[in-house]
């Protein structure tokens, strides 16, 4: 917690050389900024920790703008509106969209949605209601686009976009087949999330079990991982098979790339691999909200939360998402919340 008047925020103090380690980052403590124009102060509750944050502490720049040293880690918050000069925004309304490991942030109206108290838990609209939801559906609508008798092969299955994506296919009625990391997660896959099969992609034999799991090949795939889990998955890629590719989680900590896997046989299957990053399509987010909420009220659409308490762990929580070491989305709780 902060103490009064002051703000804590988290901010880079040198890359890491690989996995980030918690002396990569530093606390710091400065006033609580005030409302300018046009302006929202918000207190945050809740803060989201995504494997896309890893991109940003590499020097040179991918989709994402990398942190500088010295400036405050980046992270999808929700939050209370303690001060505001915006007119559509008064102190006690809750907001999704300011940005940072603070706990407290100033950010321009324009940046921020108002979130209608009671539609659902506040944490899931920085999961299953946020950016992961949205990405899963955009991945699995525009680029997979799974049929009733196809095989759909999703790998982080148990994680925020691959759980959402898994069940937006069986909603398809495509066969859907996960990959996870560990007994529990495939079992809460099938269990809980309803789908037909689950790899550990810890298995001795990948290849092999996940052969098993798809007799008929692999129709559409959502890439989360790569690796060892993408060359498995290519191998049983049937003509004409759509790849989203939205992840390669298993690359982040590379200082060197691996090399990739040989293509050749995209062209003699006519495979359609597509990359996508889910803030290119800003309005499928308000899309997706309206379609998932009901969904999330009447339970049929199925996540999991793993919530670290404290600012101070965001570092260790981003280590821990970048190994595999959550179960479902991860969150950091920074504040209680009131409402």
């Amino acid at each position: 917690m902060s103490n009064a008047g002051l703000r804590r925020s988290v901010v880079l103090k040198k890359r890491p050389h690989g996995e980030p380690v918690a002396s990569d980052f530093e606390i710091r403590e400065d006033a609580i900024p005030e409302a300018g124009p046009g302006e929202v102060v918000t207190r945050t509750i809740w803060l989201s920790i995504d494997p896309y944050m890893r991109g940003r502490l590499r020097e040179e720049q991918t989709y994402a703008v990398a942190i500088q040293i010295g400036e405050v880690m980046t992270g999808e918050t929700v939050g209370e509106v303690v001060a505001s000069a915006h007119p559509d925004f008064v102190p006690g309304d809750i907001v999704v969209g300011a940005r940072g490991w603070q706990s407290h942030s100033v950010t321009p109206g324009g940046q921020l949605v108002k979130i209608t108290k009671g539609a659902a838990p506040l944490s899931a609209y920085l999961g299953v209601l946020g950016m992961p939801g949205a990405t899963a559906y955009a991945g699995v609508t525009e680029i997979c686009k799974p049929k009733a008798g196809e095989t759909f092969v999703v790998a982080a299955a148990s994680g925020a976009v691959g759980s959402v994506a898994g069940q937006l296919a069986k909603r398809a009625g495509a066969r859907v087949v996960g990959i996870a990391g560990g007994a529990d997660k495939c079992l809460w896959v099938q269990d809980s999330l309803g789908f037909d099969d689950c790899v550990d992609h810890r298995s001795l034999d990948l290849r092999r079990e996940l052969q098993a799991a798809c007799p008929n090949g692999i129709d559409s795939y959502f890439e989360n991982v790569g690796g060892a889990v993408q060359a498995a998955v290519f191998d049983l890629l049937n003509p004409f098979a759509r790849v989203a590719m939205c992840g390669m989680v298993s690359q982040y900590n590379e200082q060197t790339m691996p090399p990739g896997p040989n293509l050749g046989f995209v062209v003699g299957k006519r495979v359609l691999i597509q990359g996508f990053i889910v803030s290119d399509r800003p309005a499928r987010m308000t899309e997706w909200r309206a379609m998932a909420e009901p969904l999330i009220a009447d339970g049929s659409l199925a996540y999991r939360e793993d919530v670290i308490d404290g600012l101070e762990n965001a570092p260790d929580a981003l280590t821990g998402i970048l190994s595999g070491r959550n179960f479902g989305k991860l969150l950091v709780r920074v504040a209680a919340d009131h409402g």
